[in-house]
């Protein structure tokens, strides 16, 4: 039997495509390896455990109503990635404006702490997506300048899934890697090196109930999955159905709609960071008319629309 490599065994081996300093891949991915396993515990007790399950009672700067698990995941990652010290400022989609941590770290953070929590009381796929970036200003506190650098500044980005089983996936611009944690050690394993997404696929991911609200555009290209007898597959939880389509080929949709002609995804930390994933892994993703990854954010919590997957299907759809 060959031997089982970890994700702190790869990231050391791997070390020189991260084109800093020695060891600071390690120390940047330490803080979301660990955060993962804890954030997992959480989500594998939840319908046990009364105190961290259903609705906080607020709402975040998005307006969307923070559930239990929302806030415990953010402080966790927010706590674990200013004690590393690496990272010197993190924006959230929980939290309204940049969260600093006054260390002089050397890059800043992204993340939406836990995509898709409003599934998690019916048992349902969620998920962690993080972005990496190098800090641009020289003062004591990072600046909104820091955040706001497209997607192709990314140094690293990645995301966690919490399923059937739980899995790490992550990318420095060298290739695509996942990594499975095995319960019974504690320790995310690789178990998906060099992943790639199928070049066509036949399934497509969309919010239906917004059919009528799509462009002229987006509509008959629906229309065409399903006279080519597509397989419609949407669970609602951004994290779940980009996995499923990265590993089988497939199209995640979330167009601009009437009610929200500038989307609803976010750009910095959830639209970014898996458009560089998928391109990695051969795919594409655009908001409809440009490359995601060009895209210049102007506010902290911009939308974009989402267009993203197997290439062929995006080029279809783009043409249309």
């Amino acid at each position: 039997m060959s031997q089982v490599k970890t994700l702190a065994e790869f990231i050391v081996e791997r070390q020189h495509e991260f084109t800093y300093a020695t060891g600071e891949l390690s120390q940047l991915l330490t803080s979301f390896r660990l955060a993962g396993k804890m954030v997992n515990r959480e989500v594998n007790k939840a319908g046990l455990a009364e105190d961290i399950l259903g609705a906080q009672g607020t709402e975040n700067v998005q307006g969307e109503q923070q559930q239990k698990l929302d806030v415990y995941a953010n402080d966790l990652f927010i706590r674990l990635l200013r004690s590393q010290g690496m990272v010197c400022a993190v924006a959230s989609e929980e939290n309204d404006d940049i969260v600093h941590f006054d260390n002089g770290g050397k890059y800043v953070v992204t993340m939406d702490p836990l995509d898709g929590s409003s599934n998690i009381d019916v048992n349902v796929s969620i998920g962690t997506i993080f972005s990496i970036y190098r800090r641009l200003s020289t003062g004591d506190k990072a600046a909104m300048e820091d955040f706001m650098q497209p997607g192709t500044a990314q140094v690293a980005a990645g995301y966690i899934i919490y399923g059937s089983s739980t899995m790490l996936v992550y990318t420095t611009g060298h290739g695509v890697h996942g990594f499975t944690l095995d319960p019974s050690i504690g320790t995310f394993c690789l178990s998906h090196p060099d992943m790639t997404t199928p070049a066509d696929g036949s399934i497509f991911s969309v919010n239906e109930g917004n059919l009528h609200d799509f462009s002229p555009g987006i509509q008959r290209y629906i229309d065409d999955c399903k006279k080519q007898r597509m397989s419609a597959r949407y669970i609602g939880s951004l994290v779940a159905d980009f996995h499923r389509n990265l590993m089988k080929g497939g199209i995640y949709l979330y167009p601009a709609t009437a009610k929200a002609p500038k989307g609803k995804l976010r750009l910095l930390y959830e639209a970014n960071p898996l458009a560089m994933i998928v391109e990695q892994a051969g795919g594409m993703a655009t908001d409809g008319s440009a490359r995601i990854l060009e895209l210049k954010p102007t506010e902290l919590h911009q939308r974009t629309p989402l267009l993203i997957g197997s290439k062929a299907m995006v080029e279809k759809l783009r043409s249309m």
